[in-house]
């Protein structure tokens, strides 16, 4: 007379199912859960101890419509339920069952609550599941979270954390703590939806401390209900993080907001279908196939040709197939592709491990002396960040090897041509590591900081052009040749096991109409500013050694819409050695009719960067007069003549002494202004005379004059300075810009009474010689 096995609970059918044929549950005492089919689930009901085969026959073949007799029920016990483990032994003895290993599983678990102070501790939280308070509060973790991650940002937290270590623990334990939250929101959940939550307890996942909760009699609820419970740990995290931004609005400790980015990055971890996560489970449940894993190789199995009829492939439903053949054709090559890294990494992590926990005992040493009690435990934490992964590595490869290991062994057992297959195989494999770990050339060198770590970087062809992935220029990581390189002498230079930041510069490539492309900017700070409608721009930036450049830029502007926002610019920059570099600005601004707004600026900067034996020379000079009307034609006439005059004088500037020009454009200057006076019919000084009193002097670096007008007379300001020129500078072609444009004809008008207003202004400053 058969007997279940102590402890077995019948769960029943299970709800949502993606196979074809209805699948039901049943739990064995040590938790695991076992998927039967209707017949045999039934066959498993009908046996209580004390129906013999026949009775229990004869209840089989009531409930499913067939003919069942006697001894199809002795083949279904002995063949199916008891080395399912369900069933006692013939002579009443409990079954010995192998517990289900796979390798992704939770292992040394600890109980910390029975199922029965879980019920109890977990029930108030249920309410916490109801709509009226689970929209609030998504809607406030989004905010919050958005929050903290793209408008506070998480600067100053990480700062205030690393700065006051005590807090950096404190940190750690809060998101510990949420760790366990989490899982009471699974609970809750299965509380909420009338399940019944069983153990909570902590274990191991790989090496990864890991808490965990039985809700596997959340079997019996709908699809809904099972994928409610799915999420209710993410939804416990959400409220966590609006919890801690309470907190951090009482007491504003942006150490704090680590947190709530911990919980984001921990619902994103759990999110992964991959392995054995709450996204796993989500899927799992939406498919309504427990066991993904389970499925890999009927899956795999199915997509042969010769597979594409048999039963096994057509168990799912059509759908259900379709996403689990999915998940299988994605899982499967990124678990064998984190395998084979995982093995090549191993000689590269374990060295850079070793080094930094070196580094990190002996930075444990000196807190230790120095009493800080909060830097011990930050130390402590940072020894247990590094030793675990390392350990995980390889706690995962023997756990692999080992269970290939067991499966060849079960698979070729009674096979003597199969089992000598296997063992030259495994000969092969073990020469295989022993060739990707022997300690040879810097195969167990610690990763450097310049490395970039990619998927290609750990295959032994990574060094190797051929690939066809690489650029022909320098990328990030890529160890080049310089010709010259210069480090201060008071410094270390630079080496593979301790790089330093330094500014590479590479030649860019001629166009496509074969002209050298502009050079590289290589000054500290951004290129200035394009000029805008109005404006005068000269910018001479010299990056050749030995060589001159001059940037002239001439203008002559008319503003007749009451707005005199003109800006007159010169920027001389140089980074060069032996080179000479000026850059003139002359601007007359002429404002017609009254000005209702008048800020012109003017702008001189000469900057030396990393230049030696270099004369570097800035001059801007602006003219601003304001009259009451047009100018006649003959003052027209004279004033284009002298123009020319002006752009014959910039052609011919670099022969000029730079001490000389300033006080030249001073005269054209006066010249606009005479003319200007004689047109408005007033005498040379007039009652708006100019006064001027520049003054001269180097400037250490760049500097800026603006003027604004209008004023009562014409004002000047100046500052000059020059270095002297070192020889065998090699003159090249300046740049000269000038424009005169003319104003357009306006009908006659009242000429009103008065004197023309003018401001000038001159700005010119020298970088001194490097």
């Amino acid at each position: 007379m058969p007997v279940r096995a102590r402890g077995v609970e019948l769960l029943g059918e299970q709800p949502g199912t993606g196979y074809r044929q209805a699948q039901a549950l049943v739990r064995r005492a040590d938790g695991q859960t076992i998927q039967l089919t209707r017949l045999l689930y039934l066959t498993l009901e009908a046996i209580d101890g004390k129906r013999d085969l026949a009775a229990i026959a004869e209840v089989v073949g009531a409930k499913t419509g067939r003919l069942v007799s006697a001894d199809d029920v002795r083949l279904l016990i002995e063949s199916k339920l008891r080395p399912l483990g369900v069933l006692r032994s013939a002579n009443g003895d409990e079954p010995s069952v192998r517990p289900v290993n796979p390798l992704l599983a939770l292992r040394l678990r600890y109980v910390v609550s029975d199922p029965r102070v879980t019920r109890r501790v977990t029930g108030p939280f249920a309410a916490l599941f109801r709509a009226p308070i689970v929209v609030p509060v998504v809607a406030a973790f989004f905010a919050v979270a958005g929050w903290a991650l793209f408008a506070k940002g998480l600067a100053s937290a990480t700062r205030q954390a690393f700065d006051q270590p005590g807090l950096l623990l404190l940190v750690f334990a809060v998101a510990l703590l949420s760790a366990g939250f989490h899982e009471f929101g699974h609970a809750a959940a299965c509380r909420y939806g009338g399940a019944t939550p069983g153990a909570m307890g902590v274990g191991l996942y790989l090496v990864w401390p890991a808490f965990y909760t039985d809700v596997s009699d959340s079997y019996r609820l709908g699809r809904g209900g099972r994928v409610r419970v799915d999420l209710g740990g993410l939804y416990f995290n959400a409220i966590f993080a609006v919890g801690m931004f309470a907190i951090w609005a009482v007491t504003g400790w942006d150490a704090i907001l680590l947190i709530i980015a911990a919980q984001v990055l921990q619902m994103l971890r759990q999110l992964a279908p991959f392995v054995r996560f709450d996204g796993y489970h989500i899927l799992a449940d939406l498919t309504g196939v427990p066991d993904l894993y389970g499925r890999i190789k009927p899956t795999l199995l199915g997509l042969l040709p010769t597979r594409w009829g048999s039963p096994e492939s057509k168990v799912l439903k059509p759908w259900a197939r379709i996403v689990v053949t999915l998940w299988v054709l994605i899982v499967v090559p990124l678990l064998l592709a984190s395998t084979v890294l995982m093995v090549v990494s191993l000689p590269r992590v374990a060295a850079t491990a070793w080094a930094s926990l070196g580094r990190q005992w002996r930075s444990l040493g000196v807190t230790l002396d120095q009493g800080d009690i909060a830097g011990v435990g930050v130390r402590l934490l940072s020894v247990l960040a590094i030793v675990l992964p390392l350990a995980g590595m390889c706690f995962m490869a023997w756990q692999l090897g080992r269970s290939l290991t067991g499966k060849v062994v079960r698979a070729t057992e009674g096979r003597p041509a199969r089992r000598a297959l296997a063992i030259v195989l495994a000969v092969a494999a073990v020469a295989l590591l022993v060739g990707v770990w022997w300690p040879t050339g810097d195969r167990y060198r610690p990763i450097r900081a310049d490395e970039r770590g990619t998927v290609f970087d750990a295959l032994p062809a990574a060094n190797q052009a051929p690939l066809g992935l690489r650029s022909a220029g320098l990328r990030d990581g890529q160890i080049g040749t310089a010709g010259t390189s210069v480090w201060a002498a008071t410094s270390q230079p630079p080496t593979r096991d301790h790089p330093r930041l330094a500014l590479v510069l590479v030649p860019r490539a001629a166009n496509a109409a074969g002209q050298a492309a502009s050079p590289a900017w290589v000054f500290p700070f951004n290129p200035p500013k394009a000029p805008g409608a109005g404006d005068n721009q000269a910018l001479a930036a010299n990056t050749r050694d030995g060589a001159t450049l001059y940037d002239v830029a001439f203008a002559l502007v008319w503003v007749t819409d009451g707005s005199a926002l003109n800006r007159n610019e010169a920027y001389a920059l140089a980074s060069c050695r032996g080179c000479r570099t000026v850059a003139i600005a002359f601007q007359v601004v002429l404002v017609v009719g009254q000005a209702n707004v008048a800020v012109p600026q003017n702008i001189s900067a000469a900057v030396n960067y990393s230049c030696v034996a270099c004369v570097t020379f800035a001059l801007a000079q602006q003219l601003v007069l304001t009259i009451p009307h047009p100018l006649s034609a003959d003052a027209l006439a004279r004033l284009t003549a002298l123009w020319d005059e002006i752009q014959a004088y910039a052609a011919n500037i670099e022969n000029v002494p730079l001490a000389r020009i300033q006080s030249d454009l001073r005269r054209y200057e006066a010249a606009i202004l005479a003319i200007v006076r004689a047109d408005l019919g007033l005498s040379p000084s007039g009652s708006a005379a100019p006064s001027a009193g520049p003054s001269a002097g180097p400037s250490a670096g760049p500097s800026a004059g603006p003027s604004a007008g209008p004023s009562a007379g014409p004002s000047a300001g100046s500052s000059s300075g020059a270095s002297p020129a070192e020889p065998g500078a090699t003159p090249t072609a300046p740049g000269n810009s000038s424009t005169a444009p003319q104003p357009a004809p306006t009908p006659a008008s009242p000429v009103p009474s008065g004197s023309p207003t003018a401001s000038t202004g001159a700005s010119a400053t020298t970088a001194p010689a490097g």
